[in-house]
C-alpha cells in the first residue's frame, strides 16, 4: 500500500522525518507530498522544499518526494494512494488532525494514520525554526544538516517572507 505524508515542510525538521521515515517502515512507498500553504510566511519555494526533502531522505528508498496542489484526497485519488500518515506533537494535535482525518475519510474513503512524533521532536516545529532563523538564532539542533546550511545561506534577516531567496 501506499501512503502520503502531506505538509509544507518549511523547512524540513527532525520531527518530519521522524515521521516519514516510520511510516516508511509501515508502508510499501510513502510519498511525501509538499504543498503550499498560503497563509504561512515561506522560507523556500515549494520546489526548493522538494530538493531538501530528496536530499535528506535519499537513504530511504521507500519515500518519493513531490508537489501537490489542491485538495489531498483528489491527489491521492490520482495516484492512488491509500493512507494518509500525519504525526502529533501535542494532545492539542489531536482534534485538528481528527477533524481532517474525518473530513478526508467521508470525502473519498481515504484512511489517516496518526503517528505520535518522537518525545525528542515533540517541541520541534517549522514555524519556531523560522522564528528562530529570523532571529539570527542556531537552528542547526532542529533539521538536518543540508537544511541548516540552506538557511545560513539565506544571510541576516532572511528572506523577504515567501521569496525562497
Amino acid at each position: 500500500m501506499r501512503a502520503i505524508c502531506p505538509g509544507s515542510f518549511d523547512p524540513v525538521t527532525h520531527g518530519h522525518l521522524d515521521i516519514v521515515r516510520r511510516a516508511a517502515r509501515l508502508f510499501d512507498e510513502v510519498v511525501v507530498g509538499v504543498g503550499a500553504n498560503t497563509s504561512k510566511s515561506a522560507l523556500f519555494t515549494p520546489d526548493q522544499r522538494v530538493e531538501m526533502l530528496t536530499e535528506v531522505l535519499a537513504d530511504e528508498p521507500r519515500v518519493r518526494v513531490t508537489t501537490f496542489s489542491g485538495l489531498l484526497v483528489d491527489y491521492c485519488r490520482e495516484h492512488d494512494i491509500g493512507a494518509v500518515v500525519k504525526g502529533l506533537r501535542f494532545a492539542s494535535d489531536f482534534d485538528y488532525e481528527l477533524q481532517m482525518a474525518q473530513m478526508n475519510t467521508r470525502l473519498s474513503g481515504l484512511e489517516t494514520i496518526l503517528l505520535p512524533t518522537s518525545s525528542q521532536w515533540s517541541y520541534v516545529s517549522s514555524t519556531l525554526v523560522r522564528e528562530i532563523a529570523r532571529l539570527g538564532g542556531d537552528v542547526s539542533p532542529f533539521v538536518p544538516e543540508a537544511t541548516a546550511r540552506r538557511i545560513a545561506s539565506l544571510g541576516p534577516g532572511l528572506a523577504s517572507p515567501g521569496t525562497g531567496r
